[in-house]
């Protein structure tokens, strides 16, 4: 008896069905069988896809360095974020989003992140946006249960190299000795301000118009600052005798020249490369690309900037330029966790190291060092807080100190790893209150489509 194609095709198509069939109650057999191994692993407390944003509130730490704003996010499931505004900035920039996120997804980052980043600019401006993004990541991170590194594509390193300032000093023996005793807590990478604030007392080290410095609002090329050829010896000769005192085998950057012009910036540097000094920082204003280039092709230091600069555009005509060495972004101002993985990986291709600027509180902290461990040509990360006694106990969820022999281990806790030590918290805020209510940030009638 002859079989007909249609036949054919319906038996195989049955047989297919009762095989899945099987094998599917076999996996259900095999399943009750271990019931406790098929649950351990479900997170109990998030339902990811039904999570939103319920509230927003700010409280404000003094002194850890500085000023710093810390962004609490509440959702539906009773997971908090925890985000922070850049050192400094005003809390308006972050609760002036608020009305922009409530009722969001929080792991849906990008797409929150696409929404209010036209809210931020270079600048201190940016750190609302900053910090919101940093919070999302937390949540997310929180919500399925892994730290946010992962969620980047993974880590390349498990500890994050830090390097510190140092109170300076005029007398180059002791902001020496200060620096050893860095090298002596463990860090194997130095910072020291090098301004022509050394020249203030000193006759005919600076040309300048006659009367009180410019303001600092008056930008590098346009105050008529000039080093004489004094004073770029007596600044040369200060950089020699710390050398002398700590050797030539670590790393020495240098920051904080003053606001003088670009022929002085390139006559310094050109005085300052027998030092090996690992780069100059902002010796001008980050926009000005072309100058930039000029002193870096002019000289034999590698130099860097970016701790102003805002999203992935402001850094491409640095980074395509070859303008400098290196780029100094800061989470905070750039973008945020991802932004600023994405702003390394492009310097990355065009073969250019990306160190990262950071002064805040231990949450900002775990920020940097999630994208810092998630970004391959990552450096170095700045600490301005090795001298505050109080910093470390802001966070709890981590090994304590935070920063270990010069380096900060990668948290394996879910989102940025941490929860706030509220007591410690309050004993350390302003006057404007312990994450107070926020209603009336709720609603804003705006048009924010940047498009027709």
């Amino acid at each position: 008896m002859s079989v007909s194609r249609s036949d054919r095709t319906g038996r195989r198509s049955f047989l297919k069905s009762a095989g899945l069939t099987a094998a599917a109650a076999s996996t259900f057999s095999l399943a009750r069988e271990d019931d406790a191994f098929a649950v351990e692993n479900v997170n109990r407390s998030s339902a990811p896809s039904e999570l939103k944003i319920t509230d927003m509130r700010i409280a404000v730490v003094r002194d850890a360095p500085m000023r710093c704003p810390i962004i609490r996010l509440d959702t539906n499931q009773g997971l908090v974020g925890w985000g922070e505004v850049r050192d400094g900035a005003a809390k308006e920039y972050a609760l002036f989003l608020k009305s922009r996120i409530l009722g969001e997804n929080p792991c849906n980052v990008e797409k929150i992140f696409k929404k209010i980043k036209q809210f931020g600019y270079h600048g201190r401006q940016a750190g609302g946006v900053c910090g919101v993004e940093m919070a999302l990541w937390d949540l997310a991170g929180k919500a399925y249960g892994v730290p946010v590194y992962q969620m980047l594509g993974g880590r390349y390193r498990d500890k994050i190299r830090c390097y510190c300032d140092t109170t300076q000093s005029d007398d180059p023996v002791e902001y020496a000795r200060r620096m050893k005793e860095r090298v002596a807590d463990g860090f194997t990478f130095l910072k020291m301000d090098l301004g022509i604030g050394l020249l203030r007392d000193i006759p005919n080290t600076l040309t300048r118009p006659l009367g009180e410095m410019p303001s600092q609002w008056v930008q590098h090329p346009f105050t008529g600052i000039e080093i004489t050829d004094k004073g770029i010896q007596h600044m040369a000769d200060y950089v020699a005798a710390i050398r002398q005192e700590v050797g030539y085998e670590l790393p020495l950057a240098a920051d904080h020249f003053g606001h003088i012009g670009v022929n002085s910036c390139i006559r310094l540097g050109k005085a300052l490369e027998p030092y090996q000094i690992a780069w100059l920082e902002d010796m001008i204003p980050w926009e000005y690309t072309d100058l930039w280039k000029e002193i870096t092709d002019e000289i034999d230091v590698p130099t860097l900037t970016g701790e102003d600069i805002y999203l992935r555009e402001g850094f491409r005509d640095l980074i395509v330029n070859h303008a400098v060495d290196m780029i100094h972004p800061d989470l905070a101002t750039s973008g945020g966790i991802l932004e600023t993985k994405r702003i390394g990986d492009f310097a990355q291709e065009h073969g250019v190291p990306m160190a990262m600027h950071f002064a805040g509180t231990p949450i900002s902290c775990m920020a940097n060092v999630h994208c810092a461990a998630a970004t391959e040509n990552f450096l170095a990360l700045e600490n301005h807080s090795v001298d505050v006694p109080w910093w470390n106990d802001l966070v709890d969820g981590i090994s304590k100190p935070i920063i270990q022999r010069g380096y900060i281990p990668v948290p394996e806790g879910p989102g940025l790893g941490i929860e706030l030590n509220e007591e410690a918290v309050k004993a350390h805020i302003t006057n404007e209150g312990y994450f107070e209510p926020t209603k009336e940030w709720d609603r804003m009638r705006s048009w924010d489509r940047t498009w027709s």
